[in-house]
């Protein structure tokens, strides 16, 4: 069997690098922070041996892809007309799309907004929910909460100072700490008072057999090499990507679809997701299932590389 190519393409004004495998329909692989292609090697592999051309891009402002300097470079619209955009460059007239942790919302939403191209979604750890009337971050100031860690990537800088002092021991303490063999003391991205996001995490004396040194190495280094910033964008542009979905209030994603996520993932833990996991049938007419993993955590396509692998395969083969 082939192995991945990576390659960069020209993707509206970006340079996009992407890694892709196999041929057949097309599947989007959308990772999450603070992550990249690298997140999908097992998963483009397992699907390019079932008969499909799974691509799996570094996302706007990760790896080697384009990272505009200023956050407003970074709403749903920009990243949603990003995946727009591959599809029509990789020669396709449709796609199937799925999404980890930031990568999730961006699938959801790529499949609200443009059905005609998106004959499907797959969305992992973090669940659907439409346009709303009032942004998390609002949401969290209007509750009270301050040290949501939302809310202490938002001012530039901050976050960024303190990951890439050591990048490699950013990504092997959040990698491992948001894990199902992670402490059980991360409680749903709350900070104390005064302390950074590492100070949530831990560094762990062993590695789990599923995490790597080789894996850390090269996450890091990509950091090492682009900083943190591009991804943290994605987060200072809530509030604005908010107000432009205003109009897409309430819609639903009537395309066949699946949500996956690990029962230890932290972001299940978030005020109102256990909400609206048991509101996704509502939310997805054309939900196909939800599966939530016992002791698995975050990184639930890495932690669980052949689980998920099967079951993408047979929600795609199903299609």
């Amino acid at each position: 069997m082939h192995e991945h190519r990576l390659e960069t393409l020209q993707v509206g004004a970006l340079r996009m690098r992407v890694a892709s495998q196999g041929s057949g329909p097309l599947v989007l692989l959308c990772h999450g922070f603070p992550e990249s292609w690298y997140a999908w090697r097992h998963q483009l592999a397992a699907l390019s041996a079932a008969g499909f051309r799974a691509v799996a891009p570094d996302m706007r402002g990760y790896g080697g892809t384009d990272a505009p300097p200023e956050a407003e470079s970074y709403t749903m619209l920009h990243l949603v007309g990003d995946m727009v955009e591959l599809v029509n460059v990789l020669g396709e007239s449709e796609a199937v799309i799925v999404g980890h942790d930031w990568g999730a919302p961006v699938a959801w939403n790529a499949a609200m907004l443009r059905p005609d191209l998106f004959r499907a979604v797959a969305g992992m750890s973090v669940p659907f929910h439409p346009p709303a009337r009032e942004d998390l971050l609002s949401a969290l100031a209007r509750q009270g909460v301050q040290t949501f860690y939302m809310q202490y990537f938002q001012t530039p800088g901050v976050a960024e100072r303190e990951f890439e002092a050591d990048p490699e021991a950013t990504i092997r303490r959040v990698t491992f700490s948001m894990s199902g063999d992670g402490p059980d003391h991360v409680v749903a991205g709350i900070l104390a008072p005064g302390t950074g996001f590492l100070d949530n995490t831990v560094d762990p004396e062993t590695l789990p057999d599923w995490l790597s040194s080789e894996e850390i190495a090269y996450v890091a280094g990509e950091f090492a090499r682009t900083g943190f910033r591009g991804g943290l964008n994605w987060y200072r542009s809530i509030r604005r990507s908010s107000e432009l979905m205003s109009a897409w209030r309430g819609c639903v994603i009537r395309q066949p679809s699946l949500f996956v996520a690990g029962a230890e993932d932290d972001v299940l833990k978030f005020p109102g997701a256990q909400a609206r996991i048991a509101n996704l049938a509502r939310v997805l007419p054309g939900l196909r299932g939800c599966h939530i993993l016992d002791g698995a955590g975050h990184w639930i396509q890495r932690e669980r590389s052949a689980e998920v692998s099967e079951l993408l395969v047979a929600f795609l083969k199903g299609l």
